[in-house]
């Protein structure tokens, strides 16, 4: 029985390294091709490894395309912001305080989530441009913000519905406001789900391409997407600079997943109760 068991664990520790080197060797082969000349990426067999490697296109990658990773950062960290700003007291009222319409609520978020991004993007076209707020950074997180919040919100009150209504409640009765409470109880224990959903928020700003491409025209700023997207069409056959833009443009989701994982898991499991 236990040489069953030890062949069952073996082939399900294979089948998942099988997995996971087919999801990883997209990025393998970026990596690997944004050390190789671009001339080897054209040839019929180009190598697996980067044996005569050359950093010649991050630096052609850094030299163009730092200033839309720096206009990337700002977008992602400012729409960080803004979504925890208006996402965290929301949760709060929707979880723990006890009002007509909650639920109602809850379900135009559940909707809104659902309507397609071109329509958003086309919509707050035009009202940015009749607040002349085009090639801004304000309209860029502002946009981003509007699809980062509804599941902000969804993540956040998940969470905190958990949250025993005792300690809410003990609040109360020492004296605390409901802003009190939200700040010196709530706040705290919620930092896990806090995190999970500023770094969702932080990789959709990051990643986003619709917005970014709507709501700019590049004579101010362009976050990266849309410079990757520009790029590739200006040097079509540079191929190691075109993927060492996209490796530099992955290094800071990477960092960040790794270093918030402990977050993301438990902020995303600490909601798992039954109402």
């Amino acid at each position: 029985m236990r040489t069953r068991n030890d062949a069952k664990r073996w082939a399900r520790t294979a089948l998942g390294v099988v997995i996971v080197v087919v999801l990883l060797f997209p990025f393998y082969w970026m990596i690997n091709a944004s050390f190789q000349p671009g001339g080897a990426l054209l040839s019929s067999s180009p190598s697996w490894f980067p044996v005569d490697g050359t950093t010649d296109g991050y630096a052609k990658a850094l030299s163009s395309q730092g200033e839309h990773l720096l206009a990337s950062l700002v977008v992602a960290l400012g729409t960080v912001v803004v979504s925890l700003l208006v996402a965290l007291p929301a949760s709060y009222a929707l979880a723990q305080l006890r009002f007509r319409g909650a639920q109602p609520v809850i379900f135009v978020l559940l909707i809104v989530q659902m309507i397609p991004g071109i329509v958003m993007a086309n919509a707050l076209y035009e009202m940015f441009a009749n607040l002349g707020l085009i090639d801004s950074y304000l309209a860029l997180i502002l946009a981003d913000s509007t699809a980062t919040i509804p599941f902000a919100i969804l993540v956040l009150r998940a969470f905190m519905v958990s949250i025993p209504r005792e300690l809410t409640e003990a609040a109360r009765v020492d004296g605390a406001g409901h802003w009190r409470t939200f700040v010196s109880v709530i706040l705290p224990i919620s930092r896990n789900a806090t995190v999970t959903a500023g770094l969702f928020a932080f990789l959709f700003a990051w990643a986003d391409f619709l917005f970014a491409v709507t709501l700019t025209t590049g004579r101010s700023f362009e976050p990266i997407t849309v410079g990757i997207y520009r790029f590739i069409g200006n040097q079509s056959a540079d191929w190691n600079a075109v993927l060492a833009t996209a490796v530099l443009a992955s290094i800071p989701a990477a960092i960040l997943l790794v270093i918030a994982q402990r977050y993301v898991v438990a902020g995303v499991t600490g909601g798992a109760i039954k109402e």
